[in-house]
């Protein structure tokens, strides 16, 4: 299976969907997390990418690492139409992660190949849009989330600061993401085993990722984000902080500097990805609702 086909350069059936549904995304998830039988449907400027595992058709990229899925190309998606119609009746199709505009065409493209589909929603994400400048930012979340954010990062600018943020693009950035990360309560911390640390480190090197620091006053990391960028926005895709830090909020003091900087750089999003965690919508986010379609075995029309 080559993944060097030119129709990765197709625009996704949906917008605002960051590096999920590209080449170097995919084809690094694959290297390091794929199972199963890949799939690139491919047919009339349109192309889907399948895994088959367990007698189960998903898009490739697992949805607890890949937090929007997009056909690529025609809205139509006659790639996915006839890769339905070529399946035997028992199939079974499960398709995650899609923005509403992508669900739809997803349903339709299933449903022109003779077979049932459902909508479900299983998810979703949270996306801020950007004003024009970081004042007019901070009147927007309102009077209580204003002032909250304001005294947090003066209190982590008294006792330790002033802070700064960095980006990094050496070798180093994702192992000090890693180290921060590996010291995290509960199930955060031991998800970055040594496997995801090269996952990430991968990311980083062929997809684009890029390694955000806090430093305070004496150059200590006090937290680091990794996320994508585009010309449109910014996607925070995973974080961590230093524990001994902890009480002084520096992942909220961090999102404050990022959320200023892509303001600056003209950026008309923040996408805190996926998750309805309460501290993204008290800092201006929205939902952006993600839905699942399914088409069962035997799932004729």
């Amino acid at each position: 299976m080559t993944w060097a086909i030119e129709s990765f350069q197709l625009r996704p059936v949906a917008d605002r969907v960051g590096p999920f549904p590209t080449r170097e995304w995919l084809e690094t998830w694959w290297d390091h997390r794929g199972r199963g039988e890949l799939t690139l449907a491919e047919a009339a400027d349109s192309l889907v990418p399948l895994v088959e595992y367990n007698g189960l058709i998903e898009f490739a990229g697992e949805a607890d690492l890949t937090d929007y899925h997009s056909p690529l190309g025609a809205p139509g998606i006659p790639a996915l139409t006839d890769f339905a119609a070529s399946l035997d009746a028992e199939a079974r199709l499960s398709l995650d992660s899609l923005p509403r505009e992508a669900a739809d065409a997803v349903v339709t493209a299933i449903e022109s190949a003779g077979r049932t589909a459902t909508v479900e929603q299983h998810n979703v994400a949270a996306v801020l849009d950007l004003p024009s400048t970081f004042d007019d930012y901070l009147m927007s979340i309102g009077k209580k989330d204003r002032h909250e954010l304001r005294r947090k990062r003066r209190r982590f600018d008294n006792e330790v600061g002033p802070s700064r943020v960095e980006r990094r693009s050496d070798e180093g950035a994702v192992a000090l993401f890693a180290r921060l990360h590996r010291l995290s309560a509960g199930d955060k911390g031991t998800f970055m085993n040594d496997e995801m640390e090269a996952f990430f480190a991968d990311l980083h090197r062929r997809a684009g990722a890029l390694v955000d620091v806090l430093l305070d006053g004496s150059d200590r990391p006090a937290s680091v984000m990794f996320s994508f960028e585009d010309d449109e926005g910014f996607y925070l895709y995973n974080s961590a902080f230093e524990p001994e830090l902890g009480h002084l909020s520096p992942g909220n003091v961090m999102l404050s500097h990022l959320i200023e900087r892509s303001i600056a750089d003209g950026k008309r999003f923040f996408d805190f990805l996926k998750g309805d965690e309460n501290y993204k919508f008290r800092l201006g986010a929205t939902p952006r609702p993600l839905y699942r379609v399914l088409s069962p075995a035997g799932g004729a029309l």
